[in-house]
């Protein structure tokens, strides 16, 4: 899977500081132990070093004892990062006290680390939920300027080169936003552009926005707000090769686009689409993903100012590997 080879190269070419805080977890230690032994990147575990090494040891794992391996229960940087935590959150209520246990949870000590300058990214999720990576991630990285919410990118490989960067498609918001509002949108469609660029690797994302309608085909107060998602994503970055509202035909196919939406730049040449909304997003990209038979690979939490990502439960040792590699690919551009 040629796009796979070429995150994994980059990562390889540059590497981070990734955290992987749920360290006593099977398949978590055991992708961190080859992505070790690869050179994919530099682990960091948060926990009690006899118990991890004892772990990787049962599970006859070679590599462990060269990653950081950082304990909250007895670190020099555990007052510090406590301190941090305190600071960044007294406004919101939070006391000492509640900052002192704080510290003790992987997730909210890998965050601090990352927060300190310490780390480059976190991946969480094969024992965690959505929330729960997401919660000190907000609290403590916080949105990446100009953004307020976060979204989520999928890579999706299809059989279908005449589509997309040679049958790549990168599509958001797939995971985190239920019903958008037009100032959300655009941010989503910016972040999903800076998503291909930093993981897919394309020099020039062409975002289309995705509607039931196609240059005022239909007129809907939905498709007001994929107007005015558009006008405000242009208006964020100008540089953004954008345009919308296009169906997905019109955006994906060259000759449904030259007669729906002529003189567009991105009709008949999107790489990128943004849905509408989260229902449209997920429902699409699974439907793509098993009667198309393409590879979906996500997704990808885009919009906090430092990467962290979020596994599903039901992850495979392969799946926490390449999310080490994708982190790492945003770090660098972070």
């Amino acid at each position: 899977m040629a796009l796979i080879e070429s995150i994994i190269a980059r990562a390889k070419s540059n590497k981070q500081r990734i955290v992987l805080p749920e360290s006593l977890e099977d398949r978590t230690i055991t992708a961190a132990d080859r992505a070790i032994a690869d050179g994919l990147a530099e682990i960091i575990l948060i926990g009690n070093r006899e118990e991890i090494l004892s772990k990787a040891a049962s599970l006859g794992l070679g590599h462990i004892g060269e990653a950081t391996i950082i304990d909250p229960a007895t670190s020099e940087k555990t007052a510090q990062y406590e301190a941090l935590l305190y600071e960044l959150r007294k406004a919101k209520g939070m006391t000492p006290e509640q900052a002192h246990a704080l510290v003790q949870n992987p997730l909210y000590f890998g965050c601090l680390i990352i927060k300190s300058g310490d780390a480059d990214g976190q991946i969480s999720g094969a024992l965690s939920t959505t929330g729960e990576t997401l919660r000190p991630a907000l609290q403590i990285i916080k949105c990446s300027p100009g953004i307020s919410c976060v979204s989520g990118a999928m890579l999706m490989i299809t059989k279908t080169p005449q589509y997309g960067e040679e049958g790549v498609l990168v599509v958001g918001d797939v995971a985190v936003t239920p019903a958008p509002d037009a100032a959300q949108l655009s941010q989503i469609a910016v972040c999903t552009a800076r998503t291909a660029k930093s993981v897919a690797g394309f020099e020039n994302p062409r975002v289309a926005m995705l509607s039931f309608s196609t240059k005022g085909s239909a007129k809907h107060e939905v498709v007001e707000k994929v107007l005015e998602a558009t006008r405000l994503a242009k208006e964020m970055d100008p540089s953004l090769d954008i345009d919308g509202e296009l169906q997905a035909d019109a955006a994906l196919v060259p000759s449904v686009g030259s007669k729906k939406a002529p003189g567009s730049p991105i009709a008949g040449k999107a790489n990128v689409l943004v849905f509408p909304n989260l229902e449209v997003g997920n429902i699409c990209y699974k439907m793509v993903q098993r009667l198309g038979e393409a590879d979906a690979i996500g997704p990808i939490l885009q919009g906090i100012a430092k990467p962290v990502n979020d596994l599903s439960r039901g992850c495979s040792v392969d799946d926490i590997y390449k999310m080490v590699a994708i982190t790492a690919c945003q770090a660098m551009d972070a």
